[in-house]
């Protein structure tokens, strides 16, 4: 999106013009959904994420800056909700220790749907980046899948644009080792099968 168009989508959320949310709404959502999609892991928890930053932006939007910057503005709220969702999950498993057996917990495995569309690539690329620490996975996420800046993906994380260089280089590193591991172990294992 030009800068031209996202002023002026600016200044219809100040005045609270329908058509300028539609139009941030249909430019972002998709985008804000596979962010938060890989950064939590669960469809779920990513749809209840994505509706509380939409629901932010409606409140919000009368007090933006006519200078704000709609993409970093966005996956800065999703990513602060997103953190929250870890908190409060955190209380909830400190508090429930002696209900372990109550509910289930962990992670839910992917739909039927969602095996099949994925590739066996796609699908090794996914598993490696849901395994990289959280703040290196979000810096990849943002910057690689998203396309905002660096200094964008900076400002979204509350850093400098020099510790999210190093969160990017050390995210890259440890994906590629990653995927590199999952091929040998891969070759190994055809070896195995052979023999």
């Amino acid at each position: 999106m030009d800068r031209e168009r996202e002023q002026e989508l600016v200044d219809g959320l100040i005045v609270g013009d329908v058509m300028a949310f539609d139009a941030v709404y249909e430019a972002f959502n998709s985008r804000l959904y596979n962010f938060l999609a890989r950064l939590t892991n669960r469809r779920d928890v990513a749809e209840d994420l994505l509706e509380e930053t939409w629901l932010r932006l409606v409140m919000h939007a009368p007090r933006l800056r006519q200078d704000t910057r709609l993409a970093p503005w966005l996956f800065t709220v999703a990513r602060r909700l997103h953190v929250s969702h870890c908190r409060s999950r955190l209380l909830e498993h400190t508090h429930a220790t002696g209900l372990l057996g109550l509910w289930p917990s962990g992670r839910q495995e992917p739909s039927p749907l969602v095996a099949a569309e994925a590739s066996e690539a796609e699908q090794r690329v996914l598993e490696a980046l849901a395994a990289l620490p959280l703040r290196d996975r979000e810096a990849l996420l943002l910057v690689s899948v998203d396309e905002l800046q660096p200094t964008e993906a900076a400002a979204v994380c509350g850093v400098s644009p020099e510790t999210m260089r190093q969160r990017l280089r050390r995210a890259r590193v440890l994906l590629a080792r990653r995927l590199s591991d999952d091929s040998h172990l891969t070759l190994k294992r055809l070896k195995e099968i052979k023999s």
